[in-house]
């Protein structure tokens, strides 16, 4: 599996005029090797030529982890008490890092790891590779559906649970609390991101934090959350209600329903990213709360809770079959409450399947 998505990179990464990608720990790192290490004090860079065996640069106490992938890596480790300068200097020196182009991650690579580069691999310009480790990754493979499946069914499994134990009075941290305890339980591996579990005014900011607040009757109570299995999240936001709520909440969230299945009708293959935020933002404006959704309409779902394709007006990208994403409109009601409902969505050969299955009527606990 992961020679394959080599060999993938490799003619990418020719193909777009780069010599050389160098990728830190991270979603990129592990879809190509299969290997997790920590950003720390302790640099760890993999360098991956378009033509040639790639080299890591590890701490020696975790080099033992290279013999774990099926990727042919040449190991340079370096001890605490050495450090890590002549490890840099040998890796960039076996490929010959010298007046070549190198890619790197623009939204995870430090200073530290920038800095070593450009000592040990001079007059060798860094240059952003978002585009090709996004079109590297953006088409899940059946291993990946097959993980981020398991992830959604733990995430609804322990929403289920958690949301039937809420009560009147209960703070948004204690609730936040038990859904990750029931998360866990469920057969998480972590969570996908801290859980959003907010209400009433605080339901009126996208991503508020959950505080000691006390959920009140009649308040919307927007949970947004994800477990993790084998890397891959998920990520699912739904609105609950203790009590009736106001008319005019309730028909906030039957609006939003209504723009939610209108982005998820949307999708398919060939349509326009900026398409289904359309269709979804048209529902809402339709019914005069244009001014009161104010973020995109979804973002992509891999390895990362927040990657390519961003479905968002201006991206043109057409969508292709295998590509995962959120579409999740919402309605924020400053010091009165919000709605959002948010499902995982894959497009297919002929459309597009809902990957998340939790009710998405309105649901009093």
């Amino acid at each position: 599996m992961h020679m394959n998505r080599l060999n993938r990179l490799t003619q990418r990464v020719a193909d777009s005029g780069l010599d050389v990608l160098a990728l830190v720990p991270g979603p990129n790192l592990f879809y190509l090797t299969g290997l997790s290490f920590h950003l720390s004090e302790r640099p760890v860079v993999a360098l991956f030529p378009a033509h040639g065996h790639p080299a890591i640069v590890v701490p020696a106490f975790e080099a033992v982890k290279v013999d774990h992938t099926d990727v042919e890596l040449g190991v340079h480790a370096y001890t605490d008490e050495e450090g890590h300068a002549s490890a840099f200097k040998r890796a960039c020196e076996s490929l010959s890092l010298n007046r070549c182009v190198i890619g790197v991650e623009p939204l995870h690579m430090r200073v530290i790891e920038v800095q070593l580069l450009e000592r040990f691999a001079p007059q060798c310009p860094l240059v952003a590779a978002d585009d090709v480790l996004a079109a590297l990754r953006m088409c899940k493979d059946e291993h990946e559906l097959a993980l981020m499946r398991r992830a959604i069914a733990v995430t609804e499994t322990a929403l289920k649970t958690t949301m039937q134990q809420a009560r009147p009075g209960m703070t948004e941290r204690e609730l936040a609390g038990l859904l990750m305890a029931q998360m866990l339980r469920s057969g998480g591996e972590g969570m996908a991101f801290p859980p959003i579990v907010v209400a009433g005014p605080n339901a009126a900011s996208p991503h508020a934090v959950p505080s000691d607040r006390p959920i009140q009757s009649s308040e919307t109570i927007v949970v947004d959350c994800g477990a993790v299995v084998g890397g891959y999240p998920a990520d699912i936001t739904r609105t609950f209600a203790i009590g009736e709520l106001d008319p005019e909440l309730s028909h906030v969230y039957e609006v939003v329903r209504a723009a939610n299945v209108a982005g998820r009708a949307a999708a398919g293959p060939g349509v326009p990213a900026e398409g289904v935020d359309r269709a979804a933002r048209a529902v809402i404006e339709e019914a005069g709360y244009g001014e009161y959704f104010t973020h995109r309409t979804g973002h992509g779902l891999g390895l990362e809770v927040h990657e390519p394709p961003y479905i968002v007006a201006g991206n043109r990208l057409l969508l292709e079959s295998g590509m995962t994403f959120t579409v999740e409109p919402g309605i924020y009601l400053p010091g009165r409450g919000g709605v959002r409902i948010e499902d995982d969505v894959l497009v297919t050969s002929d459309g597009a399947e809902s990957l998340t299955t939790f009710p998405r009527e309105l649901v009093l606990v």
